[in-house]
C-alpha cells in the first residue's frame, strides 16, 4: 500500500520517488495520512523533477491513488523543510509526521 511507503521513507528519513501526473519526482515525506473523504494522501518537499504547474521544488500534496512507482531512495531526507507545521489540516487522520 502506497500510505505504507511513504510513512517507511518518512521514518527512515530517505527521500522518496515517485510518479506523478506522468513526472518522476523526488520528495521529502513531512506528512502522511487521510483527507475528510478519504483518500491517502502525503505533503511533501519536492526536491527535483517536473510537475503539471513547472515548479520543480516546493511543497505539494499529492494523493497516493494518483502516484506511480514509489520507491525509497538512499538519499537523506533533511526533513523538516522551512515553513513546515505539523498538524497538516489538510489530512482528518494523520498517519505519520515529522
Amino acid at each position: 500500500m502506497h500510505i505504507s511507503t511513504a510513512a517507511d521513507a518518512l521514518g527512515q528519513a530517505r527521500c522518496l520517488e515517485v510518479r506523478y501526473d506522468g513526472y518522476a519526482r523526488v520528495v521529502e515525506v513531512h506528512a502522511c495520512g487521510y483527507t475528510r473523504e478519504g483518500h491517502a494522501v502525503m505533503r511533501v518537499w519536492q526536491v527535483s523533477g517536473g510537475g503539471v504547474s513547472g515548479e520543480r521544488s516546493g511543497w505539494k500534496l499529492l494523493r497516493l491513488d494518483e502516484a506511480r512507482a514509489l520507491s525509497i531512495l538512499p538519499e537523506r531526507s533533511r526533513a523538516p523543510r522551512n515553513g513546515y507545521r505539523r498538524g497538516d489540516s489538510a489530512m482528518a487522520r494523520l498517519v505519520a509526521q515529522v
